[in-house]
């Protein structure tokens, strides 16, 4: 990997030596006992990159996505997770939470009585699909990987205890979403360029990011957009530079203080994550 200077702009050697670093990680965590390795797959990108690399470190034959859609996942996004999952020749299943989530709403009620809708709610959905991902875990002695990045968890973007947070490794945990992206392109061109087709839809590169929890949710709900955020978060973490160090390179004080000042608040989720791969800087 070069320097940080272009790290979030990497050229192609860059994203290919990251991309066998990390399914080299996650073979490297197998060894403890596993063959088989699964994962929640949204339809989004941090997770069809996940898949990616696990189907490059297991097989295909050895990963299983798991479709756990909500009330508020889209058509679109159930869609795109089946593409892909095709894409790669992996196993697939289709597993609805909204069952679980109504009879949790239903024992909640008394509590909630008539407060609005909120982070709580939210979080339940994905609280059921990770102990729906480590029930299958226990059942079939599968690595339960999870699809957090660097980003997310910098930034507290994510719900303890949920499929994002926990299982036995966090192979995407130690990149940013800009590289996410990166690594993501660069999956598909390389397989078009073998005279294969994407891999990954190109629809899950381009649309928004979501978390599908509530109606049309956006990460920049809650978020700066990535090419702000990152560059400051490399900056902050990787780079150690202070908030006025950051602040004279030209970034707006209000954001370097308020995206440092989350950043703190947010460590106490960040280490009650699984181990992240975390490349060479």
């Amino acid at each position: 990997m070069n320097n940080s200077k272009n790290k979030l702009k990497p050229n192609n050697s860059d994203i290919d030596k990251l991309q066998e670093f990390l399914v080299s990680g996650i073979r490297e965590y197998m060894k403890i006992g596993f063959t088989r390795i699964h994962l929640g797959l949204s339809g989004g990108i941090d997770s069809a990159l996940a898949a990616c690399l696990a189907v490059k470190a297991a097989g295909p034959e050895n990963v299983t996505c798991l479709n756990m859609p909500s009330r508020f996942s889209s058509q679109g996004s159930r869609d795109d997770a089946a593409a892909l999952a095709a894409n790669l020749g992996c196993h697939y299943e289709t597993i609805p939470i909204e069952e679980c989530y109504a009879a949790l709403l239903s024992a909640l009620k008394g509590i909630f009585r008539d407060l609005p809708f909120n982070t709580a709610e939210e979080n339940i959905q994905t609280r059921i699909r990770g102990v729906l991902a480590m029930a299958y875990s226990n059942k079939f002695n599968s690595m339960l990987i999870s699809a957090s990045n660097k980003s997310e968890i910098a930034m507290g973007y994510c719900t303890l205890y949920g499929v994002d947070t926990i299982g036995v490794l966090a192979p995407i945990g130690g990149i940013f979403k800009s590289e996410v992206y990166a690594l993501s392109r660069r999956i598909n061109e390389v397989s078009i360029e073998g005279g294969g087709g994407e891999i990954i839809p190109q629809v899950i590169i381009d649309k928004p990011p979501s978390a599908e929890l509530r109606p049309d949710q956006k990460d920049e709900d809650s978020l700066p957009p990535y090419d702000v955020l990152d560059p400051i978060l490399d900056l902050y973490l990787c780079e150690k530079m202070s908030a006025e160090e950051i602040i004279s390179k030209g970034w707006d004080r209000d954001l370097v203080k308020g995206i440092i000042k989350t950043v703190s608040w947010a460590e106490f989720k960040a280490r009650q994550l699984p181990p992240v791969l975390t490349p060479p800087r």
